[in-house]
């Protein structure tokens, strides 16, 4: 049985979708769920940055778990592999030696908020990082920290789905913190929507009946 896997970034999203994408069988947001209204009200994943300050506002914070996206889903995904950025860590700080935390880890604590919230854990693998760095690699990006967590979230995707699942995004403006390859991320999602392994959700025009629309 085929199912329909929505991805909801937190840029603009198209006017008009959200009951579409609160029809998915699967529905992933990312941190503090901004994406939540126009972007739909369900949401059965959050994929988090796990490291540095990102990862320690959202465990210090009462009020993240207990906010209406974060509350709703039934997983959380840390990201971010915790070796392989222990492996890192020398080399970032040599490059951006401003970033003194950046590597530090709470995926632990994303575990244990899980645990007391009857939701299930998963640490995104090494390999899915080690996948995009090589792909990146080959659009000749300008030096970066690591790719962003909207990225690790498709790629991760892309290997779960079955052959008859539809993975569809929305809300990727691929813009925002420099130390991400946002300008080669778009050219390499726009290539996986080109290759048929994804689609973008621009509209509802692009979407059939059939598809929920």
């Amino acid at each position: 049985m085929s199912r329909r896997i929505v991805i909801v970034g937190n840029g603009e999203i198209p006017q008009g979708v959200a009951d579409w994408i609160d029809t998915a069988d699967v529905i992933i947001r990312f941190n503090d769920c901004r994406s939540l209204g126009a972007g739909g009200s369900r949401t059965d994943v959050v994929a988090v940055c796990n490291t540095g300050r990102p990862g320690r506002r959202m465990i210090e914070d009462r009020s993240w778990r207990e906010s209406p996206g974060v509350k709703a889903a039934s997983a959380i995904w840390s990201v971010r592999d915790p070796v392989k950025f222990r492996e890192m860590e020398e080399d970032i700080h040599r490059h951006w030696p401003e970033l003194e935390d950046f590597c530090v880890d709470y995926s632990a604590e994303f575990a244990a908020i899980a645990s007391e919230t009857g939701k299930t854990h998963l640490v995104i693998s090494r390999q899915v990082h080690e996948w995009l760095d090589e792909e990146l690699k080959g659009l000749s990006p300008e030096p970066y920290v690591c790719p962003s967590t909207g990225l690790f979230a498709i790629r991760y995707m892309l290997d779960a789905i079955g052959e008859k699942d539809e993975l569809t995004i929305a809300g990727f403006c691929h813009k925002g913190w420099s130390g991400h390859p946002f300008s080669v991320e778009k050219q390499l999602v726009d290539a996986l929507v080109t290759q048929g392994k994804l689609k973008r959700l621009s509209s509802l025009s692009n979407f059939s009946v059939s598809e929920g629309a």
